[in-house]
């Protein structure tokens, strides 16, 4: 590519940390390697279809590698279904006319799985060259071995889990965690296992809530002082009269009544929620959105387009964003941190 070439980069989506990191990998090699000028989309595909943007250089990438959050701002409004008043607009053309008026050779969307589709979407309808990268807490975005955020987000929930040990053994109580993740388990299992929960309760496998119960009237039978439950926000039961499709409660809070009738047991719920978003990116994070942003620019100055660049064994690898839109990575049953927890005789509801 020419020293005169152009792109713009958006995030898109919920925010987590890492964001920056990538926004600047992506930036900092487009401008000091290959002489482009960059573009940075405020509030996602909103900015896009706006047409507000900012021009990114030293000044405004200086010091953000620390900063959680997102410098662009970010929305979860979708090109083709984006609520504009009291209507909801299919912004697509209006999205490629801007990137065109800019004179853009790449858009770089950084997201999760939602970003993932809607940047094929852009893609299939428009001439523009998109590249993506993967980014959630959830760690469910197919096609990588992980996404930014997630690690920071590990280590917020096993804190969190450490210092409950200390009330929970106190007060002789229940403690039921619930640990975001939407509707797969990464976060729960690796911090269940991180910060030693006695049970830990994930989307890819049903609860019996009986079986949970016993393990807990167990462990108070020998003299266990207390439990630690985590439980991801998309846990659901085996039996759909236990927790019925309707039911307005969480599954956590659903489980917290019902194990406190069922055992007798003290319990209480803590609900982590955003709090796992927030906050300074982890050495791991900063260096994944860093080489897979850089690796980005890469890709574009070779002509690639229609990628999502993926973690696969240490490497930065692009992806065909055909294999990755509509998929979403959930853990397999014999995955070894699912092995490690039954190993360790952690209760995980069947």
């Amino acid at each position: 590519m020419s020293d005169s070439k152009s792109i713009g980069i958006l995030t898109a989506g919920g925010d987590c940390q890492g964001l920056n990191a990538a926004i600047r990998g992506v930036a900092k090699s487009a401008i000091k390697q290959y002489g482009m000028e960059v573009i940075g989309f405020l509030d996602g595909f909103r900015g896009l279809a706006e047409n507000r943007y900012e021009r990114l250089g030293d000044d405004t990438l200086s010091g953000i590698l620390t900063f959680g959050g997102t410098i662009l701002g970010t929305s979860r409004d979708k090109p083709h279904k984006m609520s504009i008043g009291d209507k909801v607009v299919d912004t697509i053309a209006q999205a490629e006319d801007n990137y065109h008026k800019l004179h853009l050779d790449a858009l770089v969307c950084i997201g999760g799985g939602g970003t993932q589709k809607n940047a094929l979407r852009l893609l299939k309808k428009t001439s523009m060259n998109i590249v993506t990268l993967p980014k959630t807490i959830d760690n469910d975005v197919w096609g990588t071995d992980a996404c930014f955020g997630y690690d920071t987000a590990v280590e917020i929930a096993t804190e969190a889990i450490d210092r409950l040990h200390s009330t929970a053994s106190s007060h002789h109580r229940v403690m039921v965690v619930e640990i975001m993740g939407h509707n797969t388990g990464w976060l729960t299992a690796a911090s269940g296992l991180a910060g030693g929960a006695d049970v830990v309760i994930i989307p890819e496998i049903s609860y019996d809530i009986e079986v949970i119960k016993n393990s807990l009237i167990k462990r108070n039978r020998k003299g266990k002082r207390f439990s630690i439950v985590a439980v991801a926000e998309g846990a659901r039961p085996k039996d759909e009269v236990e927790m019925p499709a309707d039911c307005e409660d969480s599954a956590a809070v659903h489980l917290t009544h019902r194990l406190a009738e069922l055992t007798g047991l003290e319990t209480r719920l803590t609900s982590l929620g955003h709090v796992m978003r927030g906050g300074s990116p982890s050495a791991a994070d900063r260096i994944l959105a860093t080489k897979l942003g850089t690796k980005a620019v890469d890709l574009i100055a070779q002509g690639q387009s229609g990628v999502m660049v993926a973690e696969r064994g240490g490497y930065a690898v692009p992806v065909p964003l055909e294999e990755i839109a509509g998929n979403r990575r959930i853990i397999p049953p014999d995955h070894p941190i699912l092995e490690s927890l039954r190993s360790l005789g952690i209760c995980l509801g069947d």
